[in-house]
């Protein structure tokens, strides 16, 4: 646009657009000499830090007030704002403090990496960081990094933080293959206990059906029994006692008459029993109990159980 002021026709327009001034590009880049004729009008000059005029002057970096420095087309200034110097180097994540003793090492690296460094001489603008800062000293907990170093740094993060996600969602699905297994492992100890509990109740089962048989097979064989069906305990007991009177009957001497027979009694007077050899019905269920654990030792002892 400052090229076109002379018209787009003129012969010095033509030239620009052919042949593009080496001075600045769309870049926003400009060379030393443009830089330099801008800070004249401010009342400033530049001068090569190591150039041998500036060297025999002899003068401490620390008692300057800001230096320019250029390497492959990007400037930067280190400026003293109060009484503390800082790097402005745009490509920074934000100002970097510097002190006074560092101040001359910074600028000698920055020479020996290929920067071309430039002293500005002269009383500069004031600024409100300079009068701000003239009056407070700024501590800097953390150095600011490169722009591309952070980016690359809060990349890496996202990196790990994406690995470490993967691995903790990981570590869940395993958490949850075990606790499923587990789950299953319990599942298959309670069945088994089920199946033996079921097994033991199907053995308690078969011992006392096999018991209730023998007792039952005990009982037959010791009551008589008529067209092949049981009898009866109230059939039992009264034929029990026809025998007894029929018993009693023998034994009475000839001649005698033979009294109506009494009911057998027990020990303590009951009717039911002979003293001697009869059993009263209590006594008949003692052994009927004594027999059937009898038959279920047996039986155990049989199909090797205890």
């Amino acid at each position: 646009m400052r090229m076109a002021e002379g018209g787009v026709t003129s012969e010095d327009y033509r030239t620009f657009l052919q042949q593009p001034s080496g001075n600045m590009d769309d870049s926003g880049f400009f060379s030393i000499q443009v830089i330099s004729n801008a800070l004249k009008v401010w009342g400033l000059e530049l001068i090569l830090f190591n150039s041998p005029e500036y060297q025999r002057l002899g003068i401490d970096p620390i008692n300057e007030r800001s230096f320019i420095c250029n390497y492959k087309e990007h400037w930067f200034t280190v400026r003293k704002l109060g009484k503390q110097w800082f790097n402005l180097n745009s490509l920074l994540t934000g100002p970097e403090l510097i002190s006074d003793t560092y101040l001359a090492l910074f600028l000698a690296q920055l020479q020996q990496e290929g920067y071309s460094i430039f002293v500005v001489k002269g009383d500069l603008p004031d600024c409100e960081a300079d009068q701000l800062l003239q009056m407070i000293r700024v501590q800097q907990m953390h150095r600011p990094k490169l722009i591309g170093e952070e980016l690359a740094q809060l990349k890496e993060q996202r990196v790990q933080k994406t690995d470490l996600e993967r691995v903790l969602e990981a570590n869940d699905g395993s958490t949850m293959l075990d606790e499923d297994e587990e789950d299953l492992q319990r599942a298959l100890a309670l069945s088994r206990q089920e199946i033996d509990m079921e097994d033991e109740e199907a053995d308690l089962r078969r011992a006392i059906q096999l018991s209730m048989q023998g007792s039952s097979r005990s009982i037959s064989q010791d009551t008589p029994q008529t067209s092949g069906t049981h009898l009866t305990s109230e059939e039992l007991r009264k034929r029990r006692e026809a025998y007894f009177e029929k018993q009693q009957q023998q034994q009475d001497p000839p001649g005698q008459l033979s009294q109506p027979s009494e009911r057998p009694t027990t020990s303590s007077g009951a009717p039911g029993s002979d003293p001697g050899d009869a059993m009263s019905e209590e006594d008949m269920l003692q052994a009927a109990v004594t027999m059937s654990l009898e038959t279920v030792r047996n039986n155990f002892k049989t199909d090797g159980k205890k």
